[in-house]
């Protein structure tokens, strides 16, 4: 349980990589402070969590509200006294189609919610974090910013500036006991890629096989075992890393 009593905030609850974040956070020991605009959904996934012996609050936060982030930091503190931990996993991903016909506002939307959003949520725990004199925030990002794929520009746009964040920050914190990581997820296997699955006339037999045989590890990786790699970078065993962008993709992508 390499998070062990560490209270861990994360975004962006929904289906997908933000859910399965909450419960394998919580299966490694973190208190959890499950987060995301619908209030059903994180209310579904901290009960899921207590049921299963973990420990978990939801608080719904919208982070393009400068007030909801900061009222959602502060519930944590008032309900176990620190912060130890913070997943910026919130995003907001505009149409499908190519950047040249993205909806400026759509575009903008998207920085505010994946970029300054997550700039948010750090001003609000890096206070709290300093006083401990520890703490780890890792931001989710995209494949999509090492390999343009079309119709994820706008996304990816936000993912982008959301890496320089991170870089950012770890230079800015140096010295604080804050470390400021990337994790960059690839292609998932989860509950929003079964939803495009579904869609094609064949169940999305033919697309998944072919994605699979593109993808060095052999198949397509699936959402809670990416996951595996936040709670690594939040915890003590990352003592040593910030700064860093690590791929999480089963090979899809090979740095130089």
């Amino acid at each position: 349980m390499i998070l062990k009593d560490k209270v861990i905030i994360i975004t962006g609850a929904g289906p997908g990589m933000g859910q399965a974040a909450c419960r394998g956070a919580a299966a490694e020991g973190a208190k959890v402070v499950v987060s995301a605009r619908s209030v059903d959904a994180i209310n579904a996934i901290a009960a899921d969590i207590k049921a299963q012996g973990g420990e978990a609050i939801a608080v719904p936060c919208d982070v393009s509200s400068d007030e909801q982030c900061k009222a959602l930091v502060q519930t944590a503190i008032d309900t176990y006294g620190r912060v130890d931990g913070l997943v910026n996993s919130a995003y907001y991903h505009p149409d499908w189609n190519d950047l040249i016909s993205h909806p400026i506002e759509q575009v903008t939307q998207a920085l505010d919610v994946i970029a300054v959003g997550a700039l948010r949520m750090a001003r609000e725990v890096v206070p709290h974090m300093k006083k401990q004199g520890k703490g780890s925030i890792v931001n989710i990002s995209t494949l999509a910013t090492r390999k343009p794929m079309p119709g994820e520009g706008g996304y990816a746009m936000g993912k982008s500036a959301l890496n320089q964040l991170t870089r950012q920050l770890a230079v800015e914190l140096g010295g604080t006991g804050i470390r400021v990581n990337t994790a960059l997820m690839g292609w998932m296997d989860g509950v929003p890629l079964q939803h495009f699955f579904s869609s094609q006339p064949d169940g999305g037999d033919a697309f998944r096989a072919q994605r699979a045989s593109e993808i060095p590890v052999g198949h397509i990786p699936l959402d809670h075992a990416c996951a595996q790699a936040i709670y690594f970078l939040l915890s003590d065993y990352a003592s040593e890393i910030t700064g860093a962008a690590l791929d999480v993709n089963g090979g899809d992508w090979v740095a130089v």
